[in-house]
């Protein structure tokens, strides 16, 4: 019913009176995504840097910052722009796609139904993320004990880091391009549709640049030619595979990388990249652990797949999100025992929230009867829903995104007060070496690189908190007023 109201409102939309300067934000807004983000990843690699320091010198002395004389502080590839692809680069990137395909294909996995469509049917998702990992890191756990921090693929991801990110965009257009082309096949509501495909609420306004990039179809699939695996197997639901495997795995790769970067370089591995690294592989095998809870998610509920999700999954988290790992591997920050003991108090907190809260919320859905959560009271809707007043979920509405930005501290915090600038000295051989030192006039302002990651994750989550309290008042409408007259916080208890 909603997708033949949405399909509906579409031509008396086009004679709303100012729906054409809706259209043109809408139409900007989508171009600043998609080229500004693109563009801000590659100035994080150029500007926090291993060739003069982090920020570039240039930065902080405008009087003395000069287009030629910045190429030079960033490490501006000789041939420029065509630097930035190389075909062997993106074959291997491929490869890494395709062992991540492989594992998901061929291991063993949950088989397990989604929340009901708008066209009354469940789609069957294989979940197996966390053992495809575990194999995946296994293996560079072995390597790593025969070759150390020299193992062939550490050294080419910091050597190829520029023409990685390069591959991944490449590939999140391919995908968003090709997931846009295959929506137009979408069924017509009413039609035969045993594969239950639908498009998303709002990927079909109808602005094409929008829908590209918003996602026009909601769980897009392919079924791969596979002979000899069952359907859920050869069944590959583009948007959870890309959230929960390549971009995830791969950030936590990086980090890897950047460790053994900071080995080679200086013969140690400070504890502060270790306890970085540590704390988001951490938060990245529990979400692959638990990775059928993302079947609940807005991301899978009402989100299309477009360019959005595919850049946020295969670009955005892996290269914004070890921004911090890769500071640490060219300046090298050991943190005092007092130090330590507040990052892990931080991060066991927000563990705490975060999952004691999740795991509140699917007990009661599961199993109201449960005695961990029969004593919860809660708001019986008209719907049919169950809206709990008590516990984690009576202090806050999404009392969940408190304890995960409250882990998000504790990758940026081991950077301490950023900044650093690269200086020039002989070594014991007689050759020129370049060290990170930090001085008065850089110290803090590598901030704005090693603390982005926390800033934008804070104003995601809000963000997202926002878009579901719309959702749900459109779903429960009078009794979302009632239950948030009771629960009257929205993400931190008696202040937000």
């Amino acid at each position: 019913m909603e997708l033949k109201k949405a399909s509906k409102a579409k031509l008396p939309i086009q004679s709303v009176p100012g729906n054409r300067g809706h259209k043109v934000r809408k139409t900007l807004g989508a171009l600043l995504f998609i080229f500004g983000l693109s563009t801000l990843i590659y100035a994080f690699t150029f500007l926090c840097n291993d060739v003069s320091g982090c920020p570039a010198p240039s930065l902080l002395d405008p009087s003395t910052l000069s287009l030629d004389k910045l190429k030079e502080e960033v490490g501006w590839p000789q041939d420029g722009l065509k630097a930035f692809f190389d075909m062997q680069v993106t074959l291997w990137v491929l490869s890494y796609y395709l062992l991540s395909l492989i594992l998901y294909v061929f291991l063993p996995g949950e088989v397990v139904e989604g929340t009901e469509l708008a066209c009354k049917g469940r789609l069957r998702y294989k979940f197996n993320a966390f053992s495809s990992a575990v194999w995946m890191l296994s293996g560079l756990a072995l390597g790593t004990y025969v070759y150390g921090a020299n193992l062939i693929i550490w050294v080419f991801i910091w050597d190829n880091y520029l023409q990685i990110i390069t591959a991944n965009l490449m590939i999140c257009m391919v995908l968003a391009t090709f997931v846009y082309a295959r929506s137009f096949s979408v069924p017509e509501p009413g039609q035969l549709n045993p594969e239950l495909r639908e498009l998303a609420p709002g990927g079909h306004t109808g602005n094409a640049l929008y829908d590209f990039f918003i996602g026009r179809e909601l769980n897009p699939r392919v079924q791969l030619p596979i002979p000899f695996v069952d359907e859920a197997s050869r069944t590959i639901d583009i948007n959870v595979w890309c959230e929960m495997r390549p971009g995830l795995l791969g950030w936590i790769i990086l980090n890897l990388s950047n460790m053994a970067r900071q080995y080679r370089t200086y013969g140690y591995v400070s504890n502060s990249i270790a306890l970085s690294t540590a704390f988001q592989t951490f938060y990245v095998l529990d979400a692959l652990y638990m990775e059928r809870a993302v079947l609940t998610t807005i991301d899978v509920i009402m989100d299309g797949f477009g360019y959005m999700l595919s850049f946020g999954h295969l670009v955005w988290v892996p290269f914004i999100y070890n921004l911090q790992t890769r500071y640490l591997a060219v300046f090298p920050l050991e943190l005092c025992l007092k130090d330590i003991l507040l990052l892990l108090t931080i991060t066991g907190v927000g563990y705490s929230i975060f999952r004691s809260a999740n795991n509140q919320k699917n007990r009661f859905r599961t199993n109201p009867n449960d005695p961990r959560v029969k004593h919860i009271k809660y708001i019986q809707t008209s719907s049919g829903s169950k809206l709990m007043i008590s516990g984690w979920w009576g202090s806050a509405r999404h009392i969940n995104y408190l304890g995960d930005w409250l882990m998000s501290w504790s990758y940026s915090l081991p950077t301490g007060v950023a900044g650093y600038t690269m200086i020039e000295s002989i070594n014991s051989a007689g050759g020129i070496q370049k060290q990170a030192t930090q001085t008065p006039e850089v110290r803090g302002w590598g901030i704005i690189f090693t603390y982005f990651f926390m800033l934008y994750f804070g104003v995601l989550l809000i963000h997202r908190e926002g878009r579901d309290e719309e959702k749900c008042k459109r779903k429960y409408g009078a009794d979302w007023k009632r239950y948030t007259s009771t629960v009257r916080s929205r993400i931190i208890p008696g202040i937000y």
